[in-house]
């Protein structure tokens, strides 16, 4: 049986995600770490994964991936919108280094898990 590290992943960050939205609507004191962190962390990977599901279903292909480039590409759009253009506007948003830092390192991950996934389909 072959491993689903990208759905085990994706489901995985789609429940902790939500856990922490909610738990900051019901005023849970959360760890500073998670409330400001986990989540900027774990959005890159759930919207690349939904992408790469959509785009393996719609190009008939298993084994499409998405390439390097347009995961960068991704993660420099989320960067430039969440930590320079949204917080000129609005003061929900905050520039924050650490958070264009964790965009990348998840975007990467997600390179990873996509890689290797793809290669235990070719040798099962």
């Amino acid at each position: 049986m072959k491993a689903k590290i990208l759905v085990y992943y994706f489901a995985f960050s789609i429940v902790l995600g939500t856990f922490i939205y909610f738990a900051q609507k019901l005023a849970i004191q959360l760890p500073r770490f998670v409330r400001f962190y986990v989540n900027d962390f774990l959005i890159i990977p759930i919207i690349l994964i939904a992408s790469l599901f959509i785009l393996r279903w719609s190009r008939n292909d298993k084994n499409y991936q998405i390439s390097i480039w347009i995961i960068l590409y991704l993660c420099g759009l989320y960067s430039i919108i969440f930590e320079y253009f949204l917080p000129q506007f609005h003061s929900r948003y905050t520039a924050d280094t650490i958070d264009v830092i964790l965009y990348f390192a998840a975007g990467l991950i997600f390179y990873y898990l996509q890689k290797n996934e793809n290669e235990q389909h070719k040798n099962p």
